[in-house]
């Protein structure tokens, strides 16, 4: 299921070289525009589908940006980019300041589909739980933990390889949590409590 409806930027003109130094979208904003994407794909009717591309589109318009899926031989793939890329709808490559501001993120393959939203709501609930169990600290960690697991791997918290928990306290979670100092002093026993949380499952 391809999703073609970018939208015209508001400025057409495309002041490209005032913009060529933004910083790149953020890495939540990313993670937050495949979740959308995802469940937009796997809404059952018209309304929670609209619902879901709406949320998207705010959050992807916040930061000058649109969405589109590309359908190729080996699946689909998120493409977001620029809006002042599109002129009504259409991209002109005569606009394409720098392809490095375009993020692509697959949506075919292992863990996509059902299986990946069955994936991610089991992480989240292992989440809730941690927050319960032991407070908005951990919680907090739980959550980008789960959040991790689902995005970049579609795999089951319980499943985390020990290279894949290391990937997160080194990598994700202090560029992309926007952790607290106390989380950080915490990390090592929220994950540990996420993990064991995970495995009663």
């Amino acid at each position: 299921m391809t999703d073609d409806a970018p939208h015209s930027a508001d400025d057409p003109s495309g002041n490209a070289d005032d913009r060529t130094d933004d910083p790149p979208l953020p890495e939540t904003a990313i993670e937050r525009a495949e979740r959308l994407t995802r469940h937009l794909q796997n809404a059952v009717d018209d309304d929670e589908r609209a619902a879901y591309r709406r949320e998207r589109d705010a959050l992807l318009g916040a930061h000058g940006y649109d969405a589109r899926v590309r359908a190729g031989e080996t699946g689909e793939t998120l493409v977001l980019y620029p809006a002042e890329w599109t002129d009504e709808g259409t991209i002109r490559t005569d606009r394409i300041d720098d392809t490095g501001r375009a993020v692509e993120r697959p949506l075919s393959g292992p863990g996509s589909g059902a299986d990946w939203a069955e994936i991610d709501e089991h992480n989240r609930a292992i989440a809730a739980r941690v927050r319960e169990r032991h407070g908005e600290v951990h919680g907090e960690t739980a959550t980008a933990f789960a959040e991790f697991m689902s995005n970049h791997y579609a795999k089951p918290i319980e499943r985390a390889t020990p290279d894949e928990r290391e990937e997160f306290r080194t990598e994700y979670f202090p560029r992309n949590a926007w952790p607290t100092d106390e989380q950080r002093e915490r990390l090592a026993a929220s994950v540990r409590l996420t993990v064991e949380a995970a495995e009663e499952t």
